[in-house]
């Protein structure tokens, strides 16, 4: 069984026991959360499919950690003007464990 959810601007294919890194999200660690922006689930034989999403369905998830991601470093450059800009960024995320799908 997998479904389909949207959190942070994305959409993530999910099922029962992954762990995901999603942009951070307000609760804290340990807490207990669901996602109820439901797009697809299906259990291998049949599909339902939202019209955006789907009604009465949840995904239900644990909060591991949150932290930061790996830092990139974004560069500008112009030649011939001795224009460089050198910045960078962390995102800030949350690690988090599917417990159940259904409604």
């Amino acid at each position: 069984m997998f479904a389909i959810i949207k959190t942070g601007g994305k959409q993530y294919k999910v099922k029962k026991d992954d762990i995901l890194t999603l942009e951070k999200l307000p609760q804290k660690e340990g807490a207990e959360i669901a996602f109820d922006q439901v797009l697809l689930i299906s259990n291998g034989q049949n599909l339902e499919l939202g019209k955006p999403y789907l009604k009465g369905v949840k995904v239900g998830a644990k909060i591991l950690k949150q932290g930061k991601a790996e830092k990139i470093n974004v560069m500008k450059f112009k030649n011939k003007v001795r224009y460089r800009r050198k910045r960078g960024h962390r995102q800030l995320i949350s690690q988090v464990k599917i417990l159940s799908i259904g409604k």
